[in-house]
């Protein structure tokens, strides 16, 4: 098949400050000078207002000084960063059973594994660093599950693909679980050293039915049967999960469904056997662990902790409020109403990231102030009063980032930043000073260190111990010894004191999508990303790639037959929210009723402008996964491909 003809948009780095100079004005160049002194006075205006955005792709460092510039200067905890709209409900969901919100188990250990349980996750094209783990696994002998309403290219590899229903997550898990505790293959010693709620939990999935599940999710029941055994019979098992659990309007409760069926099985606090939600960007984990979330301080400490706030507030000579900030989806919210005035905006580009990414643009109009701190100019940076260049966090920045396994890494100044770009911590404290807290950093190890003093599962981590040890997992308390690669070992403690908080089951309910399929919108929308581009495309659009075709509605083969359309012909895909025109793709991997597309390419196709901002109540995340749309076919102006009729496989993807 031929390559569509497209020519995306390409981002040039920011060399130079950007102002405004009135509100629908055109960005005009100006010095570092007028730029900050700009900001400062726009931010400055709108105390009690402001909200920051920080970022997930920088380093541990900048996202330490970007809390503080929010607590310290500004005197709120509104900051948060894209977690918001993929990871927070693995954050919750861990942090309610386990006290902590990090996965619980090492990439290593996936190399040891006996099984692996890949839940919402194609880990093939969206994390595939993580996923040669998987394939070593594999060849060392483990059996892999896949479960995903999509026969994806991870499922390719999975020893089963149980093909569930969009949002139907819980009813399966419940199965599963149902099925265990009948099958007497629950670890009932671990349940009753190591948990709470058991009774309640055996009694909220007794009507899950292996027969009522296949009903409701679309799942053979001996597949299910199947999988329930195989889970609980292994010695060590893996749960791994991604943004097919979390992007939905109850994503804590199912990142909690899957939670109760380590507990169930004791398939947690061992070598080789724990729950790993696999996060995308590079730095989402320690964005967290730093504090750039409106609840946590740095080293995941709570913010409601007298304690805790009074160390902080005695290492900052500051007062912290006892209160949570902001989400990100609060934030937004509160743009509607007013409430909040200016946002500091460093490496984000929620214009093209949010769901109902019109209304997202619509309400970010409304601040009287919106800086933004980035390499490329996004469509956000296309809407701020002030752009500051910043440095590339991977090639021109000192510091370090900490991946899905809880480990720190060091990363290195490269090369030189193009034009008057300058390190985000520069800039930070610049502002900083200007607004009357004249902060000196030396370099990102003074600040790294300043962390390590108020965070304990931080301290042990020097830089120095960093590169010799090439990365250390937290936590890592002391600066002699090095912990063990996954966590909640003292649950299996036989002593009650060493064992500490136990874990609780969650007692959650099924709770079907908020966007229902109707006979005007009869096609469910699931979103996810390819292994050739990432989020919106700023960084990666502008690269060539011999896999990349940018954006399609993919459809079934019998969907695509019943709307009389061919790969390459463009239709029109509506939802309750909005409309966007797209050509088809035909994957055999889909089921009929289910099409499938990215973020990837929102100044070509903008597929936000479909999804539904109906959010998680605990932890705000949208529901990205699941939008009901229908297809309407368009005057063919002859498909792209030539001679193509039928259907065209996903390019091949496993060698």
């Amino acid at each position: 098949m031929k390559k569509r003809e497209r020519t995306p948009k390409t981002y040039a780095r920011i060399t130079h400050p950007l102002v405004r100079d009135k509100k629908g004005g055109p960005l005009r160049r100006a010095g570092w000078d007028e730029a900050l002194d700009r900001a400062a006075a726009g931010l400055d205006a709108a105390r009690g207002s402001f909200g920051m955005l920080s970022c997930a792709r920088a380093t541990n460092e900048m996202n330490y000084v970007a809390q503080k510039f929010t607590r310290v200067v500004m005197g709120t905890n509104n900051v948060d960063s894209c977690n918001r709209t993929c990871h927070a409900p693995s954050v919750a969901g861990l942090s309610a059973v386990f006290g902590s919100g990090g996965g619980t188990s090492s990439y290593g250990e996936v190399d040891h594994t006996d099984l692996i349980l890949m839940w919402g996750s194609n880990a093939r094209f969206a994390h595939p660093i993580f996923f040669q783990h998987v394939l070593r696994g594999i060849r060392n002998g483990a059996r892999m599950y896949a479960v995903d309403p999509r026969r994806t290219s991870t499922a390719e590899w999975a020893e089963s693909w149980l093909g569930l229903n969009v949002g139907t997550d819980i009813p399966l898990a419940h199965a599963v679980g149902r099925e265990i505790i009948h099958a007497g293959l629950h670890n009932t010693s671990f349940i009753e050293r190591a948990t709470t709620g058991f009774e309640d939990y055996a009694a909220e999935v007794e009507p899950w039915t292996l027969a009522v599940a296949e009903k409701v999710t679309g799942v053979p029941a001996e597949a299910i049967r199947d999988l329930a055994h195989a889970y609980a019979r292994a010695e060590r098992a893996q749960l791994c999960w991604t943004l097919g659990i979390t992007e939905h309007h109850n994503g804590t409760d199912n990142v909690r469904a899957l939670i109760n069926l380590s507990l169930l099985t004791g398939h947690v606090g061992r070598y080789g056997s724990g729950v790993q939600p696999l996060r995308g960007q590079n730095n989402v984990q320690g964005g967290g662990d730093m504090g750039a979330i409106p609840n946590r301080l740095p080293g995941f400490q709570d913010i409601l902790e007298p304690d805790v706030r009074s160390k902080f507030e005695s290492a900052w000579n500051t007062v912290i409020r006892p209160e949570y900030g902001m989400t990100l989806t609060q934030m937004f919210e509160a743009m509607e109403t007013g409430d909040l005035k200016a946002v500091y905006c460093i490496g984000e580009n929620p214009a093209q990231s949010e769901a109902d990414s019109e209304q997202a643009v619509e309400r970010m109009k409304k601040l009287d102030c919106l800086v933004v701190q980035d390499i490329f100019l996004t469509a956000t940076a296309e809407l701020a009063d002030v752009v500051l260049p910043a440095t590339a966090a991977w090639a021109e920045t000192d510091g370090t980032t900490t991946n899905s396994e809880r480990r720190v890494q060091r990363v290195r100044k490269a090369v030189e930043p193009p034009g008057e770009a300058r390190e985000d911590i520069d800039i930070i404290c610049d502002l900083a000073g200007r607004l009357g807290h004249p902060w000196k950093y030396a370099d990102a190890e003074s600040v790294w260190n300043e962390l390590r003093s108020v965070s304990p599962d931080h301290y042990g981590m020097t830089y120095e111990r960093l590169a010799e040890h090439q990365g250390i997992q937290w936590p890592c308390p002391d600066t002699d010894r090095i912990e063990p690669t996954y966590l909640h070992g003292r649950l299996w403690d036989e002593d009650p004191a060493r064992r500490g908080r136990l874990a609780p089951f969650g007692i959650v309910k099924h709770d079907p999508p908020v966007d229902l399929t109707d006979d005007q919108y009869p096609i469910r929308l699931t979103t996810g990303r390819r292994l050739d581009s990432y989020n919106t495309g700023v960084q990666t659009g502008s690269f060539a790639s011999p896999l990349r075709r940018g954006e399609y509605v993919e459809l079934c083969p019998e969907d695509a037959e019943r709307y009389g359309v061919s790969v390459g012909e463009e239709v029109r895909i509506s939802s309750r929210r909005g409309t966007v025109q797209a050509p088809v793709w035909v994957d055999p991997g889909l089921r009929p009723g289910l099409a499938f597309m990215t973020m990837h390419f929102p100044d070509e196709v903008d597929t936000n402008q479909l999804t539904i901002e109906a959010n998680c109540p605990i932890a705000g995340t949208a529901e990205f996964k699941a939008s009901a749309i229908r297809i309407e076919k368009l005057p063919v102006s002859g498909p792209v491909s030539g001679s193509v009729s039928g259907f065209v496989s996903a390019p091949a993807v496993r060698s």
